[in-house]
């Protein structure tokens, strides 16, 4: 007998105006998604590092190379070597910009680094419109500086400024706050305070609320009363932020400028005249003496890396 065999059917062709299906394509492997995770990544980080050296370490290197040059920035730097260094220390404004630098950073440690505190004390135990105040507290930090200076300029109008209208208003004499020698700094120093006041408020905030309410129970069995839960249980608790914020403060608060700048111009008598603002008129008043301000900046630079060195050293100890 004959046996049939049946022919293999032909292959499908392709036919035009007809979709084939591709090939499926193989999933990366954990080790290709985690090094297309690390590249993104170090692509981010990168034009971090980029950005961070533009804008933060080239300036320092900048104005490391100018304290020693005499330049104006258009014709060719000539080298002095320690000249600049020699003529800023013999300005009789030197000695009296690094004292009001000086006492207007202990004003300010005084008002701006304690208040604050004692305010995100007093919010946290409130149990009513803390949100509302929260904001209030804030508000001066979301305007811009020069906004809150004018403001302040205002209020120490001699004329009809607020501040001598109010004291009029319960029969004490009114001050000239920007015009006196006695009252030039001080008034600087409560227009500062008041600016940075609820940035202050709201890390002191966090940091209170991280605080476990057993041990205020805990104090308040032992018989405690507010001041010694205050200093037994906040301040213990809150040390590392304390003297982050220290820190902090005192960059902040001695390389000041805008208030100078805008109340007082230095005056009256130089009462007010600060480090940063002596670099000003260096650079942009006394013909441009570029180098003489960088030394300037390079002395005050020096003088803030030692106190992060201490700060990091007491923090280390304290861990």
């Amino acid at each position: 007998m004959e046996t049939l065999t049946r022919a293999p059917k032909p292959e499908p062709t392709s036919r035009p105006g007809r979709r084939t299906t591709a090939p499926r394509r193989r999933p990366p492997s954990k080790r290709g998604r985690a090094a297309r995770r690390n590249l993104t990544a170090y692509g981010f980080l990168c034009a971090a590092l980029f950005c961070f050296a533009l804008f933060a370490w080239w300036p320092i290197v900048r104005e490391v190379v100018l304290s020693f040059q005499q330049t104006n920035l258009v014709d060719e730097p000539s080298w002095v070597g320690l000249d600049n260094f020699r003529t800023v220390v013999a300005d009789p404004a030197f000695g009296q910009a690094w004292r009001n630098t000086f006492v207007f950073t202990l004003l300010a440690l005084l008002c701006g680094y304690v208040v604050p505190f004692a305010v995100a004390i007093v919010l946290n135990e409130l149990r009513h419109a803390r949100a509302y105040l929260r904001f209030v507290v804030y508000l001066p930090v979301m305007l811009p500086p020069i906004v809150s200076v004018l403001l302040f300029r205002w209020f120490y109008d001699p004329g009809p400024g607020l501040f001598n209208q109010a004291l009029d208003a319960v029969g004490l004499p009114t001050l000239s706050w920007l015009d006196s020698t006695s009252t030039a700094l001080i008034s600087l120093v409560i227009v500062s305070t008041w600016m940075n006041l609820g940035s202050g408020v709201l890390i002191y905030l966090a940091a209170l609320q991280n605080i476990s309410g057993d041990l205020y129970e805990a104090a308040e069995l032992d018989g405690a009363g507010i001041l010694k839960r205050i200093w037994h249980v906040t301040i213990p608790q809150t040390r590392l932020i304390l003297m982050l914020m220290l820190m902090l403060q005192i960059v902040a608060t001695m390389q000041v400028f805008i208030e100078p700048y805008m109340l007082t111009g230095g005056g009256p008598e130089n009462a007010t005249v600060t480090v940063a603002y002596l670099m000003y008129q260096y650079a942009f008043v006394y013909g441009g003496n570029y180098g003489a301000g960088s030394a300037l900046g390079l002395m005050l630079m020096l003088v803030l890396l030692a106190v992060a060195a201490v700060q990091l050293r007491l923090t280390r100890e304290e861990k």
